[in-house]
């Protein structure tokens, strides 16, 4: 069921366009429409030059905002699909007047036609949306295609952080990835009776551990060519 548009979206989008870009391709082959690029100019954007961090599917920012704050020596892109969802993640960083985050409104397929190869540290995946049947499996963010994405994306000893309460996504990832010739550490079956030093919850997480139920966890890397 889509979500109803949100009343005043535009005007409201308008106010805070100083935190988010809204993707304007009007090209739906995402793959003829990342060969024209429309590089984010990420040094006039944010305060300061450091180092990038991507959280692909931010939801309302709760982690985006709370990562922000804690990591001011990061540069932390999140990227969100939806306009009704993304606004409300914006306001919430033009109140706090966070220097270190900015939004982007685009699908994760489009992302190259915004940001430059090598160019991000971290990638974060929170609660991404698990597709459950087969037939949609190349829509999971941890799908090869998306993967090849990721890959160039990233710097040489980049990696991925992905978190989900959905078991078979989980494993799905690991498949994926270690297929793709990807490594693995800080994996959990169980991530709040863990001993992490350092988890910031999303929406989605706050409720799923209300509910008692586990969440999986994994860090992705490319090993390093000797």
């Amino acid at each position: 069921m889509r979500m109803r548009r949100k009343k005043h979206l535009d005007e409201r989008l308008a106010a805070v366009a100083d935190w988010v870009y809204i993707s304007d391709s009007e090209d739906r082959d995402f793959r003829s429409a990342v060969l024209q690029k429309d590089y984010l100019d990420l040094n006039h954007w944010f305060e300061k030059e450091q180092p990038l961090y991507l959280e692909i599917g931010c939801g309302k920012g709760r982690f985006a905002v709370e990562y922000a704050k804690k990591h001011p020596e990061h540069n932390l892109l999140a990227v969100e699909k939806s306009a009704n969802v993304i606004v409300d993640a914006a306001e919430t960083a033009a109140a706090e007047k966070l220097p270190n985050l900015r939004f982007l409104k685009c699908g994760a397929e489009y992302l190259e036609r915004h940001l430059r190869e090598k160019t991000v540290e971290r990638i974060f995946l929170n609660f991404s949306c698990p597709f459950p049947k087969k037939s949609y499996a190349s829509h999971r963010l941890t799908a090869p295609g998306f993967l090849q994405i990721y890959k160039r994306l990233l710097k040489d000893g980049g990696d991925i952080h992905q978190k989900t309460d959905n078991r078979q996504l989980f494993e799905f990832s690991i498949e994926q990835m270690s297929g793709f010739g990807m490594a693995f550490r800080g994996v959990s079956l169980d991530l709040h009776h863990s001993d992490f030093p350092e988890n910031i919850m999303t929406e989605y997480e706050s409720r799923f551990v209300a509910l008692g139920q586990p969440i999986y966890r994994l860090e992705a890397y490319f090993p390093q060519q000797k």
